[in-house]
């Protein structure tokens, strides 16, 4: 099963992959931006977006999703960029088939095992799930019960959209990141390692990179730079595109 992509611009192939309960779509800004210089394809994950539904989603799956898309369209010397879901996904990606990647852009992300810390969020989502809504702003109210940041509600609603039966629905496959969410938080393989240069970006106000965090990310990746981004969160590409991009296209090239 193919996944979905946007595919734009000329040059080395670079791959961006979004973060959890995201899509390609939040990309296409600096996507077009990247296509300058690189060929960019944008990818919706397995369960989210315009891709494939399936009960199953770890990433290993994920990995090998990207595996069978760059094969599929015969693409070589490959530059990532991976967010938060995506971002581990490149790292396990990276590390099982490191003669594939040229270089690695890990997102506001480490290799570090993380908690269960998304099942608020998911109660959220299937409260509006199982809603016969009439409004996006509907669910918007529905939604500010579980999560009081309106950024965080207004990333997760650009998901919904009215399906065949004029219905308001989410686009990803909330039944099955639900049910394989522990997975979500899986550390990368003890042993695995990405020899070639990579960049860790991290938030000044996100706390997924911590200082504590640094000595894991050397071992599996020693030819890192890690950069913080000022007075951003997690979703740090979105709340400083202008830093981000020259910062990475700095790297990149």
């Amino acid at each position: 099963m193919k996944l979905f992509s946007r595919v734009s611009g000329s040059g080395e192939p670079l791959i961006i992959l979004h973060g959890l309960f995201g899509m390609s779509d939040n990309w296409q800004t600096l996507a077009k931006q990247f296509a300058d210089f690189f060929e960019v394809h944008l990818l919706d994950h397995r369960n989210h977006g315009r891709s494939f539904h399936d009960e199953h989603f770890s990433y290993k799956h994920l990995s090998d999703d990207l595996y069978n898309y760059i094969q599929y369209n015969k693409l070589s010397n490959v530059s990532l960029i991976g967010h938060s879901l995506g971002g581990k996904t490149v790292m396990y990606f990276s590390t099982e088939y490191p003669q594939i990647v040229r270089k690695l852009v890990v997102v506001d992300i480490s290799p570090k095992f993380y908690p269960i810390h998304h099942q608020t969020i998911i109660d959220g989502l299937f409260a509006v799930d199982n809603t016969d809504l009439k409004s996006r702003s509907e669910a918007d109210k529905i939604l500010s019960q579980y999560i009081n940041e309106t950024d965080v509600r207004q990333f997760l609603l650009k998901s919904l959209y009215w399906n065949e039966k004029k219905k308001l629905k989410f686009r990803f496959n909330l039944n099955a990141i639900s049910k394989n969410i522990a997975n979500v938080g899986q550390q990368l393989n003890q042993y695995n390692r990405f020899t070639k240069p990579t960049l860790f970006l991290k938030g000044e106000k996100s706390d997924y990179i911590k200082d504590e965090d640094e000595e894991k990310i050397f071992f599996h990746f020693p030819d890192t730079y890690i950069q913080t981004i000022s007075e951003a969160g997690h979703w740090l590409h979105a709340e400083k595109p202008n830093q981000f991009y020259e910062i990475v296209t700095r790297f990149l090239l």
